[in-house]
């Protein structure tokens, strides 16, 4: 059963931005201050929401939520679109009886087309009556769009005899190959925290979770994924027993969510985990990790369910890793089809058929004896994915 942490409202409107007849812009709203982490795309074209929460959080980190539309993604529309962003805060800040830099924004959807402020203007009144629900289910639908399913994740964990809960969502399922983040994520927690603990445990969590998974090797303009903290549970996280159990469940609860973009992947139909072992430095071993995981071929292959080792190795020989090629063994689970520079003899077809038919497949590659490694976990390339893309703006 899903569990909301305390002192928090999740709701959803229909705005009208881009779609007609779904909600598209969702609420979430701590009925207290909130302590908030945020970590945003490394892309040199940010959105406007990124440089407006960003201007906010540097003020205070206090805050009292987050509002996010779907459908257009206000990124590269100029001063003019940062002026909508904050007019659009403002607008909400009104209704909810709270100041506009007590909201984050954030916003997914098409690149390039600015708001249409009237809109904003007829759907801001709504939102003091909507505030009568807790609905995150309605909200994560709500952010949604080439996604196929709504995406929360939630946990509870016991303190010092009193519960702690935490409840994360998320959209995204195309243009994932994070350097921060990916997409929008929000995790809501009601436990009290260390400001400057809580952004070094989003980041640690997100370099262990939304950093290890590729749909097709895009980043975005408008990446971010927050995390809120009330302290409404009357627990606080000021001991180290108390912060690594709460660190942990921040971590389950993003490991979760990734997973649930690469498993959506705007068609797809496998997850990959991909594990490289035994390099250099982790620098090498992710450079492969990426190479292999973004590679066209090693997904389509993935997609057809063939075992097809030669596009993986191939993808690791251009991956710019340094490494002998003559130690790299290559494994799908624990099965050996590559090593020592040649295939293992057998029928390895037969004998994969059975792996490559299930969703998650283990790709396993040994460098040597280094203390490098990398984990990724990526997406197939389907017929799917090509029709969304080719047709997303219409």
């Amino acid at each position: 059963m899903l569990k909301t942490p305390k002192g928090y409202k999740f709701t959803a409107l229909e705005g009208g931005f881009k779609y007609s007849g779904r909600d598209d812009l969702a609420l979430i709203l701590s009925d207290v201050p909130a302590v908030a982490a945020a970590v945003f795309t490394k892309n040199k074209f940010q959105a406007a929401p990124v440089t407006v929460g960003k201007e906010i959080l540097a003020e205070s980190h206090l805050v009292r939520g987050a509002m996010i539309n779907a459908g257009l993604a206000n990124a590269c529309t100029g001063a003019e679109g940062i002026e909508d962003c904050k007019e659009s805060l403002i607008l909400a800040a009104k209704y909810l009886s709270i100041s506009e830099r007590d909201l984050l924004p954030a916003s997914t959807g098409v690149i390039g087309p600015r708001f249409n402020m009237d809109r904003w203007r007829e759907v801001a009144p709504k939102f003091k009556k909507a505030l009568t629900e807790n609905d995150p289910v309605k909200a994560a639908k709500a952010i949604m769009t080439t996604d196929k399913f709504p995406k929360l994740a939630w946990g509870e964990i016991e303190c010092n005899g009193q519960s702690v809960r935490m409840l994360g969502m998320c959209k995204g399922a195309g243009m994932i190959s994070p350097d921060m983040a990916t997409m929008l994520g929000f995790v809501t927690c009601d436990a009290e925290v260390d400001p400057i603990w809580w952004q070094d445990a989003l980041r640690r969590c997100i370099n262990k979770s939304f950093n290890c998974i590729t749909v097709d090797g895009d980043t975005s303009t408008n990446d971010t994924v927050m995390a809120f903290a009330n302290g409404a549970s009357g627990v606080k996280a000021d001991d180290d027993a108390t912060k690594k159990s709460l660190e942990d469940l921040l971590l389950d609860i993003c490991q979760q969510l990734s997973y649930m973009i690469v498993q959506d992947a705007e068609g797809g139909t496998k997850v990959m985990h991909i594990k490289v072992t035994g390099a250099a430095s982790d620098k090498d071993a992710e450079l492969m990790i990426r190479a292999v995981g973004n590679s066209p071929l090693v997904k389509t292959a993935l997609f057809g369910e063939d075992p097809n080792w030669g596009r993986i190795v191939a993808a690791a020989g251009r991956s710019g890793a340094d490494f002998d090629p003559e130690k790299l063994t290559l494994s799908f689970g624990k099965i050996v089809v590559f090593e020592n520079g040649k295939p293992v003899e057998g029928d390895m077809d037969a004998l994969l058929e059975p792996l490559m038919r299930k969703q998650d497949v283990e790709v396993n590659i040994t460098l040597g004896d280094g203390e490098g490694s990398s984990l990724l976990q990526a997406s197939d390339l389907t017929r799917e994915y090509i029709n969304i893309n080719a047709d997303y703006r219409s």
